[in-house]
């Protein structure tokens, strides 16, 4: 046992600083020692799931002798002899998965203890140096030893108030992915209403003047996890970083792939497309890129107290495509109408409810909604105080619209409706399936002509972590780009331009361009094509600078 990393760890929270970690599965001792070599201050070796046996364990323990790394060993159930065997073999703490009330928290802290204070067995190994150091270890171990149980199922939130009061305990751990599965959302990491509930968990927690921690997914989350309260936080599975790195790392030159459950290569993406040296001379472009900043774009108030900025459109050259941003002033009302092609309605901000021939969806932030052509379909800003921004797409480049005077029965759907099968499509994005379309970014797939049979456009949202990119690529339609946070560099054929606060761009067929975060925060964005399908032809990534320019 460590006491002096231990007592550093404990001073750091102390202090509410923010402590890492790494979630050790694999068997080799070098991961270990990559992760004291760069000074983090935990390890959690998994011992619950995956293949690690005691002789790799120890290993790992091994590993982290005469540093200031805390050694954790995460057993696979309460149960005396695992929690023995752990710290008998030098383990500066233990991690319990399935944690669910203040009584099984008080016997995994006496497992840990020797008497009196616990049932903790004294034996000759690694603890207390083979026999011969029995007196300091046990003198010591009590009051050192680190118990971090997992709260990781719906039917433990009614106890954690009770489990902070147990003595022996300042850190816990959430598994998000466990919680989101007895919330009836398996294989999700945070299901509905899970992120939220881990936040009032971690509120009560600190409340009590404990902490908490859990794994972060990303860059980008651990930073929002600091800022969130969490205080122990994982960098990432040792897996989980290895495979992101080289996902990014395929990724950037179009050979990424999704990995199955079979182990087997996805069928989807198992002959990734190799870069064209140059685009086709039949794509070779008519027009100009277009960058439109908001309060730039054609204005037109299509209803009272309601107001549409078209930024891509035939004002601007745009073919087969238009977008834009709608405002809903308080209370605002769209009457019942329709379209002889498709849009989709994206919420920015604000408080929505569209109704589609009667049935009402209330949309959350980054909700979208799919209406095919024909569909008739009104919205309404729900609030009085408050206005409403919505971002829309529409397949078509000179856009008009009917009215519709005709009654419809309102019947409210559920906040997860995902639409109706074979009418429109509701995307939560809270729910949404996400992928990566190049390093560091995670893409959703909103509408196309695979999900939505017959559409003519297709579209979805990106999210870039700091240095994320899509590689250099053209399209054989139009594309429409708007950036909703953050800030974007659109580089188009070697020219830059710098886009934030909704600006859109116009990218024509056939022109070279990719994206990139070049700043420390995330960026948003909303990408609608004016083609059935998400396709992207890469090329050379010298077509995009001004030297490679193909279409000089």
């Amino acid at each position: 046992m460590k006491t002096s990393a231990i007592r550093n760890l404990r001073q750091k929270l102390a202090r509410d600083e923010s402590v890492f970690g790494l979630w050790v599965t694999l068997e080799a001792p070098s991961v270990t020692e990559m992760a004291v070599a760069l000074g983090l201050d935990w390890v959690v070796i998994d011992a619950e799931h995956g293949h690690l046996d005691w002789k790799e364990i120890v290993e790992h323990i091994r590993a982290t002798v005469r540093s200031d790394t805390v050694a954790l060993v995460r057993i696979a159930e309460l149960n005396s002899g695992l929690i023995k065997r752990a710290l008998d073999i030098g383990a500066d703490g233990i991690v319990i998965p399935w944690m669910e009330t203040a009584e099984q928290l008080k016997q995994a802290v006496a497992y840990a203890r020797y008497p009196t204070e616990g049932l903790r067995g004294i034996g000759a190994e690694r603890a207390t140096g083979w026999g011969q150091s029995i007196a300091e270890h046990t003198a010591e171990a009590n009051d050192h030893v680190l118990v971090v149980p997992i709260i990781e199922s719906v039917q433990a939130v009614r106890h954690v108030p009770m489990m902070c009061q147990v003595d022996g305990v300042e850190l816990m751990w959430f598994g998000p992915a466990d919680f989101s599965s007895t919330a009836g959302f398996r294989g999700q990491w945070e299901g509905p209403g899970v992120a939220e509930q881990i936040l009032k968990l971690k509120d009560t927690i600190r409340s009590a003047g404990k902490h908490c921690g859990l794994l972060a997914t990303s860059i980008e989350n651990i930073h929002e996890r600091q800022s969130q309260g969490f205080r122990g936080i994982g960098v990432g599975t040792d897996t989980g970083l290895l495979l992101r790195a080289l996902k990014a790392s395929l990724a950037s030159v179009g050979k990424d792939r999704s990995l199955r459950a079979s182990l087997t290569p996805d069928a989807t993406t198992a002959s990734p497309q190799t870069p064209l040296t140059r685009p086709p001379e039949s794509m070779r472009p008519d027009r100009d890129e277009v960058m439109t900043s908001v309060g730039h774009g054609a204005m037109k108030e299509i209803a009272p107290g309601i107001h549409f900025e078209c930024l891509v459109g035939s004002h601007n050259q745009a073919k087969q495509l238009t977008t834009g941003l709608v405002t809903f002033a308080p209370g605002a009302v769209l009457p019942y109408h329709l379209h002889a092609f498709t849009e989709s309605v994206t919420l920015l901000s604000g408080a929505m409810t569209l109704d589609i021939e009667g049935r009402s969806y209330s949309l959350k932030k980054l909700d979208n909604a799919v209406i095919r052509a024909g569909q008739a379909h009104a919205s309404r800003n729900v609030s009085t105080t408050k206005k409403a921004v919505l971002h829309i797409a529409m397949a078509v480049d000179t856009p008009s619209r009917t009215l519709v005077d005709k009654f419809f029965s309102t019947k409210s759907m559920p906040d997860d409706s995902t639409g109706v099968l074979g009418a429109e499509r509701i995307n939560r994005f809270a729910t949404a399936k996400r992928s990566a379309a190049g390093p560091n970014t995670e893409f959703i797939d909103c509408f196309n002509a695979d999900l939505m049979p017959g559409l003519e456009m297709s579209g979805g949202y990106g999210l870039f972590h700091p240095g994320g990119r899509l590689p250099a690529h053209v399209h054989d339609f139009d594309e429409s780009i708007c950036i909703i946070s953050g800030t974007a560099m659109c580089i188009v054929e070697g020219r830059r331009y710098s886009m934030s606060d909704c600006a859109t761009a116009l990218q024509p067929r056939g022109r070279v361009h990719y994206f990139i975060n070049e700043s420390k925060v995330t960026m948003e964005m909303l990408w609608v094509y004016a083609g059935p399908r998400p396709e992207r032809i890469m090329v050379d990534e010298r077509c995009g600078t001004i030297e490679g320019n193909p279409w000089r």
